[in-house]
This record gives C-alpha cells, sequence and structure tokens, in this order.
C-alpha cells in the first residue's frame, strides 16, 4: 500500500490536539516534501528521518513522498513528529505491517543514525492518548514524565530499530512501570534561620494559611529574600492533581518538567529586568510565562520597585482571574496562574540608611517618585503589606532559635483545613456573596473598619481583601467569628496605604 497514516500529537497550550502524519508514495521525480502548516523544525525533518532510516538498515523509498499533518489549519513545531514520519514511510513501503499502527500514539526525535531523543510537552499528549484508550512509544527519556498518567500504557524506546521490530511483533520494546512519587520535604532551608522579625514572620504564616499575596517593605539586609524563600516550606503538600497539573505547565514549557520536583511547589523567582511577556506568558509559540510556572506555588518578586511599571501591571488581571489568556495573530491559549504572590522592596530610593523611621534623608519628592513606580491598583491586589525593619544585634546574636518550618505548616494545614470544611475553598478565593456570608462582621468592628477605609482612603477591593486576611487570623486562632483583634491585625497589615495617608 502507498499510502500510510501515523497518529501523533501537536501542543496548542495546554492542549494537545490529535495529528494524523499521512504518508503517500507516488512515481515520478524522487521528492520528500511536508505539509500541513509545518514549521521550521518540522520541515527540517526531511533530512533526519533519510538518515534515520538508512543508517537503521532499512530502504528509503526512491519515490516522490507527501506528508501531510492534518489537519492542516493547526501550527505544528518541534522534532516530535520525526518517529511518526519515518514509521509512516516504512508502513507505506510495506516495510512495517500498517495494522499494527492503529493502537498507538508516536512522538520523538530522531538523529541521523536513529537514536531517539527526547521532546518537551509529553504530559498533555500522554493525557490524551490516555483519554483515547492508545498505547505510546516515546523516546526512553520521557518514560517516566508520560507514567505520571496513571493506566497509560507506555512503552520507551532507544532507536528506531527497535520500534521497527516491536511493531513486527518481537519482544524489543516493554511497557514502562516505573511510578514516580513525590519526595519527602527535604529543603536545605527552614523558617527558623530567621532571626528575629516576628512580625513578618506572623505574616507570613498568614499569607501561607488562607493564600493571600504579600508586600515586605524594608531596608537591605533585614531578611526580606530568606523569608519569600520559606513560603513554600510552610504551605501544605499539593493534592495529585494539583502536582499533574503545575508539571503540565512545565512540560510545555522550554525549561521543561523536572522530574525530581515532582509533587513540590514551585517557587519562580524572575529577574527585575524581566518583561511583560517573561512574566505572563507569549512569544510566537504563545508559551507559559512565570505566572503560570508558579501555579500552585510561588512567585517572588525581589526588588518590586526595579520592575517596569506596564510589567507588573500585567499581573493585575491573573492576580484576580486566577489564569492568563493570551491571544496572537495566529494561536491563542489560556493558561492556569493560581499563584501566590511574594514581593519585596525597599522603603525608598536612598535605601541603606533609610526606612520608614525619622531618619530617611529622601526627599519627599524622591519618596513619592519612588512609591509611584508601582501603579496603585497593582498595589490594592496585595492583602498583606508588612514592615520589614532592621534586626536588633541581641537578635541576631541571640542562641535562642525561632519556631521550624514544620511547626508553622502544622497550623497553617489546620487552618486550610478549617477553610475547605465552611467554603471547599481557602480564603484568598472568596467571592463577594462568599465574603458577606463567612466574613460578617459585629457592629462595632463595621465601624472601626469604615473609620480605617476614610482614614487610609481604601478602595472596595482593598475593604475585602482586608475581611479575608482577617478570616484566616480567625482560622489560625480557630475561632467562628471574626472578633475585633483579629480585624485590628488585618488592618495593621497596610504598610503602605498608611504610608500614602500619611504623605497625602
Amino acid at each position: 500500500m502507498s499510502l500510510a497514516i501515523v497518529y501523533s500529537r501537536t501542543n496548542a497550550g495546554l492542549d494537545s490536539p490529535l495529528v494524523s502524519v499521512e504518508v503517500h508514495l507516488a512515481n515520478g521525480l524522487p521528492g520528500f516534501s511536508i505539509v500541513g502548516l509545518p514549521e521550521t523544525a518540522v520541515k527540517e525533518s526531511r533530512d533526519r528521518v533519510r538518515a534515520a532510516i538508512i543508517n537503521s538498515g532499512l530502504n528509503f523509498p526512491v519515490k516522490r513522498i507527501t506528508v501531510n499533518l492534518a489537519p492542516a489549519d493547526i501550527p505544528k513545531d518541534g522534532g516530535r513528529f520525526d518517529l511518526p514520519i519515518a514509521l509512516g514511510i516504512l508502513a507505506a513501503s510495506e516495510q512495517i505491517p500498517q495494522e499494527q499502527l492503529t493502537g498507538y500514539e508516536f512522538l520523538g526525535e530522531l538523529s541521523l543514525g536513529g537514536q531517539l531523543r527526547g521532546v518537551r510537552g509529553v504530559l498533555p499528549t500522554a493525557v490524551s492518548a490516555h483519554s483515547m484508550r492508545r498505547k505510546l512509544i516515546l523516546p526512553l527519556d520521557n518514560a517516566d514524565e508520560a507514567c505520571l498518567i496513571k493506566g497509560l500504557k507506555v512503552y520507551p524506546a532507544r532507536n528506531l530499530q527497535d520500534v521497527v521490530r516491536h511493531l513486527h511483533g518481537e519482544p524489543s520494546l516493554s511497557r514502562w512501570e516505573q511510578a514516580l512519587k513525590a519526595e519527602a520535604r527535604t529543603y536545605t532551608f527552614d523558617l527558623r534561620d530567621v532571626k528575629g522579625q516576628f512580625s513578618a514572620r506572623r505574616a507570613l504564616e498568614i499569607a501561607a494559611a488562607g493564600g493571600h499575596n504579600l508586600l515586605m517593605v524594608g531596608p537591605p539586609g533585614t531578611g526580606k529574600t530568606m523569608l519569600a524563600s520559606r513560603l513554600v516550606t510552610i504551605l501544605p503538600d499539593l493534592s495529585e492533581q494539583e502536582a499533574l497539573e503545575s508539571a503540565t505547565i512545565a512540560s510545555i514549557s522550554h525549561q521543561g518538567f523536572d522530574l525530581t520536583k515532582w509533587g513540590q511547589r514551585p517557587l519562580r523567582e524572575p529577574h527585575h529586568t524581566s518583561s511583560g511577556v517573561a512574566l505572563v506568558g507569549g512569544g510566537s509559540q504563545v508559551l507559559p510565562g512565570e505566572i503560570s510556572l508558579a501555579h500552585h506555588g510561588v512567585l517572588f518578586l525581589d526588588e518590586l520597585t526595579e520592575f517596569d511599571r506596564k510589567a507588573l501591571d500585567t499581573l493585575r488581571e491573573p492576580l484576580e482571574t486566577g489564569q492568563i489568556t493570551l491571544s496572537r495573530a495566529a494561536r491563542q491559549a489560556t493558561y492556569p496562574a493560581q499563584f501566590q504572590l511574594v514581593a519585596a522592596m525597599n522603603p525608598c530610593p536612598q535605601g541603606r540608611a533609610c526606612d520608614f523611621q525619622a531618619n530617611c534623608e529622601c526627599t519627599a519628592e524622591q519618596q513619592r517618585r519612588h512609591r509611584t513606580r508601582i501603579s496603585a491598583p497593582f498595589l490594592d491586589r496585595i492583602d498583606l503589606q508588612v514592615d520589614v525593619p532592621r534586626v536588633r544585634q541581641e537578635d541576631l546574636q541571640s542562641l535562642v532559635v525561632g519556631e521550624g518550618s514544620a511547626v508553622v505548616r502544622a497550623r497553617v494545614e489546620a487552618a486550610r483545613e478549617r477553610q475547605q470544611q465552611r467554603q471547599q475553598k481557602i480564603n484568598n478565593q472568596l467571592t463577594g456573596a462568599e465574603i458577606d456570608q463567612h466574613c460578617a462582621l459585629s457592629k462595632k468592628d463595621q465601624q472601626l473598619l469604615s473609620h480605617a477605609m476614610e482614614q487610609f482612603k481604601l478602595s472596595a477591593r482593598a475593604y475585602h481583601r482586608i475581611l479575608k486576611v482577617a478570616r484566616t487570623i480567625a482560622d489560625l486562632a480557630g475561632s467562628e467569628t471574626i472578633q475585633t483583634k483579629h480585624l485590628s491585625e488585618a488592618l495593621s497589615y497596610r504598610a503602605l496605604d498608611r504610608l500614602a495617608a500619611m504623605a497625602a
């Protein structure tokens, strides 16, 4: 038969549409063409496939070869189609039985010698192949990643010859059943490493318990980065579904999925020179950005005022919706972005000798310009704004060690369990109606909040976020209702709002 069909898949965001690799051999002048919206890497597979077939001891047909990647309106990129194209040519030239191809899906890049190299974006392909009840043949380097999908029959191969022998019925490939398990927490850093900063530690615990965004403001060297990096050590473990979502996003990105980090919450720390596209995603292939790579984890923005203001403002919608939709001329993709934002900044441009105290040497205009590097709508979406003052010398020299991450994490998990029992979600995800239901205040506390709203000139969004934080503080205390002390503490975590009110 001069026509063969092999099944593979491409990546389109988090989806993995089916691609039918149709290969036709015709008489005439020898040629090799690939159609179906292939990008450069796919077009170059002609040379890789030809050399791989010949160097594997197989016959490359001297005919006019046409490869169609259907459907034709979906862009195809990468080297993942090398293996299915090679098998299609071999099936069309009757070197392998075509009926053996229907129950499989194939992907993998071929070397000139016929060896299979790993590709990125395997997890979405594995999910889709399992839903179609097909087996998956892929490079050995991708086997563990594909096996994250329970029930999927994975057959890894080292080279093209092994795949050909397997399709001829020889036992050259065996099913891969190595299951990965989440590693026990083995962080090299712990919350007990932080000396002093009891207020900031408390704010970090509240942020972890309710999933709130946190901004730490203080002079250099006060422990802001230390605190931010230790947030992941006090967060609850990922569920299997959350771990799979996080791994899928990493799989389709340029960095790929690190199997050693399976089940761990991601911590992303982009540099302050990062562009808006780097943060939210995009590019010609519409790949996920830092906010999606931090899905179910922490996005830490150090030196917040050094980021481009427009780049920071691209985070405003994802902070509200938990997802990002990227539209380009030829492609569109929607990625989840339920990340926890932690940021750090200096209180003023001079930095070294400045804090919120009277010894600040910056002029009022310098301070104003420094604060306006962050837009008010972006700042409005940060629940906790906490001062991180200089550490006292006696605290640095003290041998007394604060609570470790395991102790704090136990309280965080207990608070989150109360939230799940009450509302089936964490407090930061409460909607307006749910806030009215679960964050009710007494008349006295309503007056207190109204006075703070007027004094600090807070927005309606800040009003709701203060209530969510107060609800989390009450959950940490095991209280069924929000009390005055919980609301007062929540109001104390509005450092920049107070500063702006004093400057007005």
